[in-house]
């Protein structure tokens, strides 16, 4: 991996050199900044970056990507066509959240979102949509297709998703599409479409620096250049930061690059991306030591490293006047590593001088399969540090063509596709025995488990998976009249996942999964500002390689750590109807944009993460019949020369749909260690409530102020299905921003995270209180099973920006 990685930025170092020495005489073409897919880019000096766009909100002419592919500057369907809920956020929302993780600009833009640090870094988060999820922690169930440049980057093993590799300079547009299938696998509750910049949207050149509060340092440089019908992009990040809490400092380290050529509709571009990434990624805490210190951890090391090299071609070619041809092909190689203290079943047997598992009879085992002499103090807490290593590699093609040819003497839009993608990975485990110190780190010693336990196992894996994504989808938008337009089609998917145990047999399987998923919709243009629309659409999830390497109740294993057997599991399926109206006005003081929408997603044969109720900290994959997601959100925005403003209200409400009983670690589970799901009981870490809103006004031309708040409503934790526990409390947090341009080259800009310094939490689950000693209390029992993420607190950052 290390060598592949340094092949691509080798490549890419090369392009852009070569490409800065022949270009570095030229001007732009025109001196103007080519119009984005979606935000009109106003003429500027040539040898100056773009300015800031205002808030995207797509007129009812301007085309939106709703489809998978994306290449060149043109082509999607007219906005007020597509039958779902739009949602857009520009790069001047990125840049105002001041934040390199692209999912905070999401958080505050959209309505339904929310994000939530279940790793327990703020680089790391799991994005909601919906109630639907895209997290980059493995294990988690996920709802939500990502694509970058019309390439989907939902990893291979877990269908997991980094967001800390993508940066977030590079980015151009991203749009939340709902109710589509077109986008495949996981698109349950939609998908996130990614659009990166390139030459000819991007002229000049930017760096931009900031620094703040728990040793953030942060700096971006971007450039881009047109000559003629080429074009050349570049965009470098790096950060660092402390982190509020003990272990957990980031290191951000990313390339993005794109050269493309176009002529007479034609384009190509390729484009390469590079990054290395180190987390200390700290999880919850029990609430007993955020109590005493707002910045604790429980049981580290857990750190992550993330590793990312690809390399993308996408082509655009107008056949004839009428008929459009899209292709992508695509390389990606990822590579992550896991260290991840914890406690352990291991323990003194009843003869002291051995260990055991899980009891004082059963032998612990090492590598050779004999047991292990026990070489720890008497008074020593014992735990391991349980490493993973998941090496990727994908390749992938896909084709699009777009016909828009009158049908009937109508307007018609036709477009069909497919798409291919190869995966291979090799997944790697294995648990170090060490002991726990004072605070809460456990250290190594050096001896490692081998296969121990029975009926559940724990000891070294190594796995072989490969997956095979086939996809082939038809969409036709058909105008019935001027006002009325209908949407019609579907995707088939085809997935075929084989697992290979590289140790012994127990988790050979082979699975496939095939379905077509429909979608029928329409919008009607009521009046010149106002359009109305519904639509329904099916989508489809398969079960990853993860999770069907951990489906056996019977033998539940570490999840995302030790994988043990491959019973299978049913694919999920979501039928969504969404309905809604959307409007424009224009006013004295600016131009007022408005929506609101309904909708119901119903799952079928849904997955959750189930812990096991017999063994603390091993768990299981499991169907769990059907659950049901719906809501409304209503939008609001006013833009002006000199005044922003935007606020949202979401309501989204998830409930299990059939009774079931599942182990859980919460206090209220029953002697089994099980709670009783009924049907109608919310599904956990889902709010009800997200009100959202935003100001940026312009004193004067040089000088900006802003500011937004975000208020969240409490949820259940984790592990409380049944909802039973007392729900993890809403909270309400504020931030400000100014800023002022010096001259045409130089900004300052400063902002403020969190103004009152509330202390709350995103996330919530529950602990083991007997698994170790609370050696912040001198060694005593903890007594609350609640366990925490905790959010940052109060932030001071300022930066200072230079476009050239």
């Amino acid at each position: 991996m290390g060598a592949r990685v340094r092949l691509i930025a080798s490549v890419s170092a090369i392009l852009m050199l070569a490409t800065e020495v022949a270009f570095a005489q030229d001007e732009p073409a025109g001196g103007h900044v080519l119009p984005t897919l979606r935000v009109r880019a106003p003429t500027q000096h040539p040898k100056r970056s773009p300015p800031r766009s205002a808030t995207p909100v797509a007129s009812s002419t301007e085309r939106l990507r709703v489809y998978p592919l994306a290449t060149g500057s043109s082509g999607g369907l007219e906005a007020d066509k597509v039958p779902a809920s739009i949602n857009v956020v520009g790069t001047s929302e990125i840049e105002r959240t001041g934040s390199p993780v692209v999912t905070d600009a999401l958080k505050q833009y959209v309505p339904s979102t929310n994000t939530t640090d279940v790793a327990g870094n703020p680089f790391q988060p799991n994005l909601e949509f919906r109630g639907f999820v895209a997290s980059p922690v493995s294990g988690t169930p996920q709802g939500l297709a990502v694509y970058q440049n019309g390439v989907r980057i939902n990893e291979a093993f877990g269908d997991t998703v980094n967001w800390d590799l993508i940066p977030t300079a590079a980015i151009q547009s991203v749009t939340m599409v709902t109710n589509n299938p077109a986008f495949g696998l996981n698109a349950l509750g939609g998908a996130v479409n990614i659009q990166m910049k390139n030459g000819f949207i991007y002229h000049g050149a930017e760096i931009d620096t900031m620094g703040g509060s728990y040793g953030r340092i942060q700096s971006s440089a971007q450039w881009g250049k047109q000559v003629d019908n080429f074009a050349v992009y570049g965009a470098l990040e790096g950060v660092h930061d402390d982190g509020f809490r003990n272990f957990s400092p980031s290191d951000i380290r990313r390339f993005y690059g794109d050269v493309g050529y176009r002529s007479d509709g034609n384009e190509f571009h390729m484009n390469m991306g590079i990054a290395d990434n180190k987390f200390g990624a700290t999880a919850t805490v029990p609430v007993e030591l955020l109590d005493q210190f707002w910045g604790a951890t429980y049981t580290t090391p857990q750190t992550t490293e993330n590793r990312v090299g690809y390399l993308n071609f996408t082509g655009k070619v107008e056949a004839t006047p009428t008929w459009t041809l899209e292709s992508a092909a695509h390389v990606r190689f990822f590579e992550q590593g896991v260290v991840d203290g914890n406690p352990t079943g291991t323990q003194p047997c009843a003869d002291p001088t051995l260990l055991c598992f899980r009891d004082d009879s059963t032998p612990a085992n090492g590598l050779n399969g004999a047991q292990l002499a026990n070489p720890f103090a008497p008074d020593a807490v014992l735990g391991e540090l349980d490493r993973s290593l998941t090496r990727s590699t994908t390749t992938g093609l896909s084709v699009q063509a777009t016909n828009s040819d009158e049908l009937f003497g109508h307007t018609n839009r036709f477009v069909i596709g497919t798409s291919f993608d190869y995966s291979t990975t090799r997944y790697n485990a294995s648990a170090e025995l060490g002991s726990i110190g004072p605070n809460f780190v456990v250290s190594g010693s050096g001896i490692f488990l081998g296969q121990s336990g029975s009926p559940v196992s724990i000891g070294p894996v190594a796995l072989r998976t490969t997956n095979q994504y086939t996809g082939l989808y038809v969409l036709d938008t058909f105008d019935v009249t001027k006002a009325f337009s209908i949407t019609g089609g579907g995707r088939f998917n085809d997935a075929r996942i084989a697992l290979r145990d590289q140790l012994g047999t127990s988790l050979n399987g082979n699975e496939t999964f095939d379905r077509f998923n429909p979608i029928i919709g329409g919008t009607y243009k009521i009046t010149p500002e106002l359009t109305a629309y519904a639509s329904y659409s099916e989508a489809n999830r398969a079960p990853t390689p993860l999770e069907l390497g951990c489906a056996d109740p019977a033998h539940p294993c570490i999840i995302a750590a030790f994988l043990v057997s491959d019973p299978p599991l049913q694919q999920v399926v979501s039928r969504t109807v969404e309905a809604g109206f959307r409007g424009t006005e224009q006013l004295g003081i600016g131009t007022l944009n408005w929506k609101f929408s309904a909708y119901r997603a119903k799952n079928t044969d849904d997955i959750l993460a189930i812990p096991s109720p017999a063994l603390q900290g091993f768990g299981y994959f499991q169907n769990v019949g059907d659950t049901r997601r719906q809501g409304v959100e209503a939008e609001v925005n006013l833009k002006s020369s000199a005044l922003q403003m935007s606020a949202s209200y979401a309501f989204v409400d998830a409930r299990f749909l059939n009774a079931l009983k599942v182990g859980s670690n919460s206090p209220f589970a029953d002697a089994e260690g099980n709670v009783q799901i009924l049907p109608g009981n919310q599904i956990p870490a889902i709010p009800r409530h997200r009100i959202k809103a935003s100001v940026d006004y312009s004193i004067t031309d040089a000088f900006k102020i802003g500011g937004d708040a975000l208020f969240v409503s409490s949820q259940y934790f984790v592990g409380d299905e049944s909802n039973q526990a007392a729900k993890l409390p809403g909270y309400a947090v504020f931030n400000l921003r100014t800023s002022y341009q010096i001259d045409k080259t130089f900004q300052i800009y400063a902002r403020v995270d969190n103004v009152f310094d509330n202390r709350y939490a995103t996330y919530g689950t529950f602990f083991d209180t007997g698994a170790i000693p609370n050696f912040a209390n001198g060694g005593a029992p903890f007594t609350d099973a609640r366990s925490l993420s905790p959010a940052r607190p109060r932030s001071f950052y300022v930066g200072l920006k230079a476009t050239f």
